[in-house]
């Protein structure tokens, strides 16, 4: 009785009931293709900033990193001063790591990199340790005179008589915190 009776004057008798039903499943429908679509707009949204990041951070290290003829080190292999003979690396054994290119004398070699970059890159771009902490400068270097510290490979310019490794030596700590801090004015939050 009673039930069946409401339920068809709800859908027969008042038709207005009927469409308000199908105009609320509607609304929802829309809400909730309203959401996906938000949802999907803020999944792009946020791809695209971070793919600009990345794009972004490579082209900083591009300007800011001491590469010739878009190669580091000046085609010396990153991984072979940890051999303590630095040595110059091969043009068909090239990697290129966030926007910048090292050359490897051996296939070894170019692995150990891949496998982790941060730890073979120099410090400071490849820039002069010393300079970097003296004057906060982005100097040349001879890519043969370096020195390893703490697990980190430092480059410095060693050219007309003057050698700023020798330098580096006799004040490195305070010159080593000196240069990490000027670093961070070239590369903000990057390396």
């Amino acid at each position: 009785g009673f039930l069946a009776n409401y339920f068809f004057n709800l859908n027969v008798i008042n038709p207005t009931n009927r469409v308000l039903q199908r105009s609320h499943f509607c609304a929802s429908r829309l809400l909730v293709e309203t959401n996906k679509m938000k949802n999907s707009i803020a999944l792009f949204t946020l791809l695209l900033a971070l793919t600009n990041s990345f794009a972004q951070s490579d082209d900083v290290r591009k300007k800011n990193y001491n590469i010739k003829k878009s190669i580091a080190i000046d085609g010396y292999d990153p991984v072979s001063y940890f051999d303590n003979k630095p040595t110059e690396g091969k043009e068909e054994l090239k990697f290129n790591y966030k926007g910048i290119t090292y050359l490897f004398v051996n296939v070894a070699n170019l692995n150990k990199f891949k496998a982790t970059p941060e730890k073979y890159e120099p410090a400071y771009g490849g820039w002069c340790a010393y300079a970097m902490g003296e004057s906060g400068e982005k100097v040349k270097i001879d890519p043969e005179t370096y020195k390893i510290l703490d697990g980190k490979l430092y480059l410095f310019y060693n050219f007309w008589g003057t050698n700023t490794l020798s330098d580096w030596n006799k004040n490195e700590k305070p010159l080593k915190l000196k240069s990490d801090q000027n670093w961070k004015k070239f590369i903000p939050q990057i390396d």
